[in-house]
């Protein structure tokens, strides 16, 4: 009879070990059930709005198409990048920069350091951005002569890189950001541009970016 009774007692021992288990289960994925619920609540509210870039200036050092279908060029581009929040930051956790010419890319990528952006602040990078010897596709090559005898061609300064929000002591994870600057560069008229070393001009243009994020 008395092993009987101890069986029982070891399945009542049994179940309340499993009905505890369960009780500190329900109460972890309730709590993080909570959490999650607040973090939502928190990034509705303060809508995170993506940076606003603008291409300051491009400097020219080199243009060289006199081989066909083969481009050299070497560029110093000056970025601005403003963080309209007023209590996210924004960490960039890598921007590489090139330069493109009608959907070709025309220079190596650049990559700008990683940074921490806070709440309204405005970040400048003035990166180079340059490329030997790059082939061009047929095509693009008679369209970029066409641009450069009428004196005027338009590039595009891209950036490609990962991006964290920061909320109080919350990092979300990384997106994508994708960032294209229209540069206009009017090699024919001297006076739009200002020459600020041998072969070298600079061309202050002042154009935003569109920015997906």
């Amino acid at each position: 009879m008395s092993s009987g009774k101890d069986v029982k007692e070891c399945g009542h021992h049994g179940d309340r070990r499993r009905k505890l288990f369960r009780g500190i289960l329900a109460c972890i994925l309730i709590f993080n059930l909570i959490i999650l619920i607040t973090i939502l609540l928190i990034w509705a509210i303060l809508r995170p709005t993506k940076p606003r870039f603008v291409l300051q200036d491009v400097t020219v050092y080199a243009f060289n198409t006199s081989t066909p279908n083969v481009l050299t060029s070497n560029f110093q581009v000056t970025i601005s990048s403003r963080n309209p929040n007023d209590k996210i930051g924004i960490y960039y956790d890598k921007l590489d920069t090139y330069a493109d010419y009608r959907n070709q890319q025309i220079t190596l990528r650049t990559a700008i350091p990683p940074t921490y952006q806070g709440h309204k602040d405005v970040n400048v990078w003035s990166p180079f951005v340059y490329g030997t010897d790059v082939p061009v596709a047929p095509y693009n090559s008679i369209a970029l002569g066409q641009d450069q005898s009428t004196g005027a061609v338009l590039l595009t300064i891209k950036i490609d890189g990962r991006v964290r929000w920061k909320v109080g002591s919350f990092v979300s994870g990384k997106y994508h950001l994708y960032v294209k600057c229209p540069a206009y560069i009017n090699f024919g008229s001297k006076g739009s541009g200002v020459t600020v070393a041998e072969n070298a001009v600079k061309y202050q243009l002042v154009t935003r970016c569109t920015v997906s994020v």
